[in-house]
Parts: structure tokens; sequence; C-alpha cells
């Protein structure tokens, strides 16, 4: 059996790999965990519980809630906040434990776990394994203690949630985004409410779309994965920039004023320059992960700041930062880590500080972001393979060899098992587009051979 938590906690088709017996089953198990390895010492437990607004979050939330009161852990329910939102309150409200009931950018059907450990940083894969370990245990019949009378834990709706976590976000920016007019696209998701809010109390014109969200409809042809909706409608008003989250909105993708996506890395390369000329860019270094773009190392090197790479999934960026005391990094992606005031990607967060930047230099978003110039990229998704052996294939060995000699200096490939669903990702980087595809295609033929 594999391991139940990927790189961004459990993940599955709702009400069939992810069910509510399993959701009680891993809660209990976390409170059991971090109870043996004293978080919960000399008070009483609490846990703070949100949620995205797929339709299967209202029965994971009750399954984990039920779980860790069972355990003797109050519970503080928030509702629909974005994954950032339930860590920041993790940590503001001196919990122990936070739990976010969302699948980030999948599709509706799917939902996951994700747990906080106490200040709202993600646990440490080793608590992740003690978890998994004792739920196992649990679910093969080993009995566990369970408090009764005034043991168990009490569930409290905490209303105040929504406006601490928009004040908090508007009030760590540098500056105000008044005459800003923006688009921001909410997936309708987690940040339906949230991000609207907090860039009009920052002082922008707010246009919205994607934030209607009726628990069917999340990531439907709109948010970070989706750009399409948001380029025309920022065109259509005459908006300075576009903001895009996915479900759970811990990432943020952009579109400047004349329609054109701006990803992950550019938003980096221009908060990166920004931070340095603040005073608050430590080390003068950011990190981002190997699948960032070529042209992302060379504009760091060219504005000479130092550029350390991690592995691919924002908890090892976040890991990379917190060892060395760096304070930005993030991924391609959008998932943007400003570790002096998140614990966690923010897109909510990374967006207002994106147009922060626009609204104090005056200058447009193209002409911020054109500091880095992304070389051609392709990326091809290759399902139902058994992704366990991208590794150990002496074919695809022999097929990666083949396609970095062709490729030289100029290009680059990655083959990368995904954290998140059953597939692997084929990246390849090259000078020339065309190049780029037909070697990716190839690479895809042969992933597909090897591990079909």
């Amino acid at each position: 059996m594999g391991r139940l938590f990927g790189t961004d906690g459990v993940r599955g088709v709702a009400n069939a790999d992810l069910t509510a017996e399993l959701a009680l089953g891993l809660s209990v198990a976390a409170a059991h965990v971090l109870a043996e390895v004293g978080t919960f010492e000399g008070h009483r437990p609490v846990a703070v519980v949100g949620r995205d607004p797929r339709a299967s979050g209202e029965f994971l939330e009750a399954a984990v809630v039920a779980g860790l009161a069972s355990a003797g852990v109050d519970v503080l329910r928030v509702g629909v906040l974005p994954t950032p939102a339930v860590a920041y309150l993790t940590g503001s409200l001196g919990a122990d434990l936070g739990v976010m009931l969302s699948a980030s950018h999948n599709p509706m059907p799917d939902n996951g776990i994700k747990f906080f450990a106490r200040g709202g940083h993600k646990l440490a894969d080793e608590l992740e394994d003690r978890i998994e370990k004792t739920y196992r245990s649990h679910s093969s019949g080993e009995p566990w203690e369970r408090p009764t009378g005034d043991g168990v834990g009490r569930v409290t709706v905490y209303d105040e949630g929504f406006d601490n976590y928009v004040a908090h976000l508007v009030g760590v920016l540098p500056n105000r985004l008044d005459g800003l007019k923006i688009v921001i696209d909410g997936a309708h998701g987690a940040a339906a409410r949230v991000s609207p809010e907090a860039f009009a109390r920052a002082g922008a014109e707010v246009i919205t779309i994607g934030t209607d969200p009726d628990g069917l409809n999340i990531n439907d042809g709109c948010g970070s994965t989706h750009l399409g909706l948001l380029r025309a409608a920022v065109v259509e008003h005459g908006a300075d920039l576009g903001v895009a989250h996915d479900g759970d909105a811990d990432r943020c993708l952009a579109v400047d004023g004349e329609g054109n996506e701006v990803d992950g890395d550019q938003i980096l390369a221009v908060l990166a320059l920004g931070m340095r000329e603040a005073g608050v860019l430590r080390k003068n270094t950011v990190v981002a992960t190997v699948m960032s773009n070529l042209g992302f190392k060379l504009a760091m090197e060219r504005e000479g700041i130092d550029l350390v790479q991690s592995a691919v999934g924002d908890r090892y960026v976040l890991e990379e930062m917190k060892a060395h005391g760096y304070a930005l990094g993030g991924e391609q992606s959008g998932h943007v880590i400003v570790l002096d005031h998140a614990t966690t990607g923010d897109g909510t967060l990374t967006g207002l500080m994106l147009a922060a930047r626009v609204a104090t230099t005056g200058r447009t978003l193209a002409d911020l972001a054109g500091v880095m110039e992304r070389l051609p990229q392709i990326l091809i998704n290759v399902p139902d393979v058994d992704k366990s052996r991208v590794a150990t294939s002496p074919e695809l060995t022999t097929a990666v060899a083949e396609a970095e000699r062709e490729l030289g200096a100029t290009g680059r490939v990655l083959l990368r098992p995904s954290g998140t669903e059953p597939l692997v990702r084929v990246m390849v980087e090259a000078a020339d587009i065309e190049q780029a595809r037909s070697v990716a295609e190839r690479l895809a033929d042969a992933v597909k051979s090897a591990l079909g």
C-alpha cells in the first residue's frame, strides 16, 4: 500500500478514495501523534478547521471535526477560507493544529486533507509518517484511549476568521493600491470573498469573475489553471492587471494590462527586486524549485540576486527558507512564500504585493515582468502510468540522456512524478519552442512505453 501523504497532504476522489471514515481516522491519529510528541502538554488542545467550497468538503469537515473532538481536541470551525488563512489563524490564535480540506487546483470531485502544526507551518514528513502509521494501527483494530465526560472536545464556530485574515493581509502591505483597476478571478473557490475584499480595502477598484461558488463549479474553466476568462476581462475593462487564484488560494498567477500571462517565476522576479530595494530580501537570496524557468535563473544572475533551488513542492521551498533564513521563495505555478508575513504560499498576499509594486513604481506590470525573459518550456502530463518507477527505468534513463545530448547547454530536461496526482510530468526547456515541443513529445511517449 502506497504512502497516503503526498507533497501536499492526502488527496483523492471524495467519497471514493478520500472517505469520511479516512478523514475521521486521520484526524484521530493526528491528535494522538501530536499528544505523544508533547504538543498538547500542559493545556487543553485546540484545532482550527477550514475548507474550500467543494460539496464534499461539507461531510469531510464534519468527519474531521468529529474525529478531533472525539480525541479530546477543541475545534474552531472557520468555514470556507483559503488554505493560507487557516495557516495564519492556526498561528495567530495559538492553536495546536490546523486542518484544511481542499484539493487545491484539482477538479471538483477530488478533495484533500492538509495538516498544519502549531504556528501554522506544514507538518514535517516524519510526523505525517507517524500519523499514517497510527491511523493504520487503529484501522486494523488496535484500541485507542477515548476521553469521556468533560474530556471530549468542544466545537465552536469562529466567525471572526474572515475579518482577522483580511486585516492581516492589508496590514502588511508596503503601500496602498489607490488608482489601480484590478480583475480578480477567484476560481469559484476559497478566495471568492477574501481576495476581492482585501484588494478593495487596500484601495483598488475591483472587478470580479469566478466568485460565485456553488460547491460544484470550483476551478471549472476559471482560476489559475484556466486564464482565458481573466485575460479577456482585463482587456475588456481596461484594467491595470488581473489576479487568478486556484481553489484553495495558496497560489496566484497574474495577467498584465495587455492580457499576457505573468507566471510564478516572473512574479518572484518582480517581488525579489522590490524586496531588495526595500532592504527586506534577507541574504540577497530567493528560493525557487528545479522547475523554474532558466530565464528566471539568468535574470537573477544579471540583477545580482542569489538563487537557491529546492525540490519541487512549496513545502520544500519553505524548508529551505526556514533552514537558512531566506525571506522569499516560490514556484512557477504561483506558490509564492513571503516568510515575514505567511507560513505557506498565499495567493491573495502575493497578488496584493505584486499590485503594490505596480502602484509604488508607477510602471505597468508588463514592464516590471520584463525583468526576465521566459525561455520556451513545454510541460506534458502523462497520466495512468507507474510514477514510482521514473527514477529506476533504464528505458527512461536512456531517453533522457539522448534528449540532453540534443539540447546541449541551451536547454534542460526534467521528469518528475506528481506528488498530488497519478501522473508523470515531463518538462523540456530549449531556446527554440519547436525543439522543446519535439523533445517533450518524444519523452512523453517514452514514459508511456516504459511505465504504462
